[in-house]
């Protein structure tokens, strides 16, 4: 079916995505990960956007029910009623989104784990507050948070996911969407616009980074006795190859929830997503923090991947089966927008699986956190992941993490 021939009423929900689209970057298994022994009695600190407060952690996979637990998918859902504080806890009235299942909570349990992102925020949202730093959704300026955490704990980690929302990441999102939609492609102008952002985006995350060790010298602490993780975004979507729907009509649309047209996704997968990377990798090397690079991290399970499927009733969602980021939703029948193109739940606890790896390995090198497509068993324990640090053939097919190009 061609697009000039699509029923009236899919056209008019693609027409209601492109237009009701306002998503934030809201900073996108059961992946258990013990605590690294010596770091037992130090917290660990969440900083940033929404790819780190955990939005998206409401869905296990996504499934095309509207009703009830949606196949299973939707977490919120209890006894006939939907409340997405279930999974988002007091963070969700705010708009935070800071899920039980994010990334930082994930690897070193709600004991140990402090999560002071928020879903949508920017660089200037991390900075002090006299310092140019800006409150955010009610809350203070989160390296201000940070002060009065590390006078109360010990804190060992802090990990840090900041600049896409000063990139413009709902406007490229909402961009190409409307470009599918009138197919014609988004890719020119939407580089053209982070072509323009990036340098006063990629300084702003460095003065993050500035801010945080600001505030951890003035609590006394010395750089040796925490390390600061800087890391990178994974792709939400596949490449044009990978992905189980045809361009053409409107199927990625009304049933996979993923419409970008074949160029823009390659564009996306093979060209954005490793130049922010890039960029997040030279900014970590200069202020000589970690870096962690997640942009293969969903590779195979991204949304309307092949190497994935949407839960049914008779085949719930699973780690090894499901999609690991959350589809595009208008927030008119499965969630809220700001969820969309967000590691959902396996997604959350694969990327807690990476910051325990790059916790528990020396703070001077850095890391890159990857999946591969067609490993069928549960992620837990059979993803093929690459280190070549050392050891032998099976330790390194083995381990999860691949040292980062940059030294």
């Amino acid at each position: 079916m061609n697009r000039t021939s699509v029923p009236a009423a899919s056209r008019r929900r693609a027409r209601l995505i492109a237009t009701a689209l306002a998503l934030p970057l809201a900073a996108a298994g059961q992946l258990a990960v013990a605590l690294p022994a010596h770091a037992d009695t130090k917290s660990a600190v969440a900083m940033g956007d929404s790819f780190v407060s955990g939005e998206g952690g409401r869905c296990k996979g996504n499934s095309d029910t509207f009703t009830g637990s949606r196949a299973g998918t939707d977490r919120a859902y209890s006894s006939g009623t939907y409340d997405a504080a279930r999974v988002y806890g007091a963070s969700y009235a705010g708009g935070c989104d800071r899920s039980d299942s994010a990334e930082v909570t994930s690897a070193f349990g709600t004991a140990k784990a402090v999560n002071l992102a928020c879903s949508g925020a920017k660089t200037t949202n991390v900075f002090r507050a006299d310092h140019g730093g800006r409150a955010f959704k009610g809350e203070k300026p989160q390296a201000d948070q940070l002060a009065a955490v590390a006078a109360k704990r010990t804190v060992g980690l802090v990990v840090l996911s900041v600049g896409g929302n000063d990139l413009g990441f709902s406007d490229i999102i909402a961009g190409c969407v409307k470009s599918y939609e009138t197919w014609s492609s988004c890719r020119d102008d939407q580089q053209e616009a982070v072509d323009s952002r990036i340098d006063a985006a990629m300084e702003n995350v460095g003065k993050s980074i500035d801010e945080i060790r600001a505030v951890m010298d003035r609590a006394g602490y010395r750089r040796s006795a925490y390390r600061i993780v800087l890391q990178s975004y994974p792709s939400p979507i596949p490449r044009a190859a990978e992905n189980r729907y045809p361009a053409s009509g409107w199927r990625r649309t009304n049933d996979g929830g993923c419409p970008v047209g074949d160029g823009d996704a390659n564009w996306a997968r093979d060209s954005l997503v490793p130049q922010m990377s890039g960029r997040l990798a030279d900014v970590a090397a200069d202020r000589g923090v970690q870096f962690l690079d997640l942009q293969d991290l969903l590779q195979g399970h991204e949304v309307c991947s092949s190497g994935a499927s949407l839960a049914t009733s008779s085949h719930g969602p699973s780690e090894s089966g499901s999609e690991w980021a959350r589809f595009l939703t208008t927030g008119l029948s499965q969630g809220t927008r700001q969820e969309s193109m967000h590691p959902n739940y396996y997604g959350q606890l694969a990327l807690g699986r990476c910051l325990s790896l790059i916790n528990a390995r020396p703070a001077g090198r850095n890391y890159t956190c990857h999946n591969t497509p067609g490993r069928t068993p549960p992620a837990s324990t059979s993803m093929n992941w690459a280190d070549t640090t050392g050891g032998s053939a099976a330790d390194r097919a083995r381990s999860p993490l691949s040292p980062g190009r940059r030294p």
